[in-house]
């Protein structure tokens, strides 16, 4: 089934709301003008009937009532749409003005002083029937006046004829219009749509203008500008983390055809194949382990990463490092030092994993007979590990991107040693957010350090 489009539903809402508001005033001035006029004619036929009693009850007979007939027909003459009767008790007839007028039997016992309506084909009729005493009289007189109202009636039918021909035309006037105002106040969303449409790889940079732009859609556009943003952002990183991967992954590659070559290029002893053997190796292994990082941090983008929830002493996971990195820093003279303790709850391997890192890290960076400072905090709900290293000074803009796969703050050199893939810090990040932890780096007056927040024992489920 086909949806209509917004633009037509809007323009229809539009339409209903003012055939709606329309159709009630309209209903309200037609049952109010009825009513008004309604209420004119029984003042005016109160007035005459009234009128009339007060003549009649002043005759001292029924005798006198051609002495007084003058005066009736000045007063019920004067209106060119009233007829006026007036009936004995026996049903004589004794006055009819402007003649006589058939009145259904029913409207001539009607109580005093109620108005009806009568319809006799084509004409409408709304009169009023009272009684006047007359002295020497046992019975009263019954006097009937009658309103010929056909023609306000027919105003009215004609009024309501044209309302409903009105409100037709007003209904599709109100639809067209409401066509042109929802187009214009979509327009902007239409704007996002071509340009969503139009988006590839290459226009990425290409934002929707703000300035005629609706309020009301100014948040939307806004969303819509910082979501191509991040698009683009995460496209350069993908792109750039491609060309890294080719990068890293053509020098171990090189370096095997390279040495295979040279080794099958001439006929060689036993030993010969044996050392190229051994440094193929190496170039596999590191090709290993780099594409073992790069499955971790595919398992982490994709939250597939799953890890035990055991209680942690840090300090027995950084003694431990220490201790393996002991030989290292003291070959350069480096000093390592850890103050503090803290307890969390995670996998034991993975935050060995995270922590090495820093520590790999710092001693790569670290100049000789320096000291690298480990520091543990427990701090309420939280733990913080602290890992500070003297070197030079990491400006900012580069500080939020250490954490970005295979980045560099220099790009023009290749940092660290050869086995140094550039993931580490990347693959930190990844062990600390599966911790629902955080970690950041500072940088000033000559020192580096990677703070890591974790939650403490007790805060994380168990």
């Amino acid at each position: 089934m086909t949806r209509m489009s917004l633009t037509t539903r809007m323009s229809l809402m539009f339409m209903l709301a003012v055939t709606a508001v329309l159709t009630v005033a309209g209903l309200s001035f037609n049952n109010l003008s009825r009513h008004h006029f309604k209420m004119l004619d029984q003042q005016a036929l109160n007035e005459k009937l009234h009128s009339t009693q007060r003549i009649l009850t002043g005759m001292n007979s029924i005798d006198q009532f051609s002495e007084f007939k003058p005066e009736l027909e000045a007063l019920l003459g004067a209106h060119r749409d009233l007829t006026a009767l007036i009936i004995d008790s026996d049903g004589k007839l004794l006055f009819a003005d402007p003649g006589p007028m058939n009145v259904p039997e029913k409207f001539r016992t009607t109580p005093n002083n109620n108005v009806w309506e009568w319809r006799d084909q084509e004409q409408m009729y709304r009169g009023v029937t009272a009684q006047a005493i007359v002295a020497g009289q046992d019975k009263p007189l019954t006097v009937i006046l009658v309103y010929d109202v056909t023609q306000h009636m027919s105003f009215f039918e004609t009024l309501e004829r044209w309302f409903w021909i009105g409100l037709v035309i007003s209904a599709l006037v109100s639809a067209a219009l409401g066509w042109m105002v929802a187009s214009s106040g979509l327009r902007p969303i239409r704007q996002v749509t071509e340009v969503a449409a139009s988006m590839s790889a290459k226009s990425l940079k290409e934002r929707i203008p703000l300035a005629p732009v609706p309020k009301e859609l100014q948040n939307m556009v806004l969303s819509f500008n910082a979501m191509l943003a991040r698009l683009d952002d995460a496209f350069v990183r993908l792109s750039n983390f491609s060309a890294d991967i080719a990068h890293e992954l053509r020098t171990p590659v090189s370096n095997l055809m390279t040495h295979t070559e040279v080794v099958l290029s001439r006929k060689r002893n036993i030993e010969d194949y044996e050392d190229n053997l051994y440094s193929n190796l190496d170039d596999l292994k590191r090709m290993g382990r780099m594409i073992d990082d790069m499955l971790f941090l595919a398992k982490s983008d994709n939250g597939l990463i799953t890890h035990e929830n055991k209680s942690i002493e840090l300090l027995e996971i950084v003694e431990k490092l220490i201790e393996y990195y002991r030989l290292l820093a003291d070959e350069r003279g480096i000093s390592l030092t850890v103050s503090g303790r803290g307890s969390v709850r995670g996998d034991v391997l993975m935050l060995h994993r995270a922590i090495s890192n820093l520590l790999s890290n710092a001693l790569r960076y670290t100049p000789e007979g320096q000291c690298i400072n480990i520091d543990l905090q427990q701090k309420g709900m939280s733990t913080l590990i602290v890992v500070e290293n003297p070197g030079a000074t990491i400006a900012p803009e580069h500080l939020e991107k250490l954490f970005d796969r295979f980045y560099r703050v220099d790009p023009a050199r290749r940092e660290g040693s050869p086995s140094n893939a550039g993931l580490g810090l990347s693959i930190t990040r990844s062990i600390v957010e599966a911790h629902e932890g955080k970690i950041w780096c500072t940088s000033s007056d000559g020192k580096t350090a990677f703070h890591i927040e974790l939650p403490s024992i007790g805060m994380r489920a168990v």
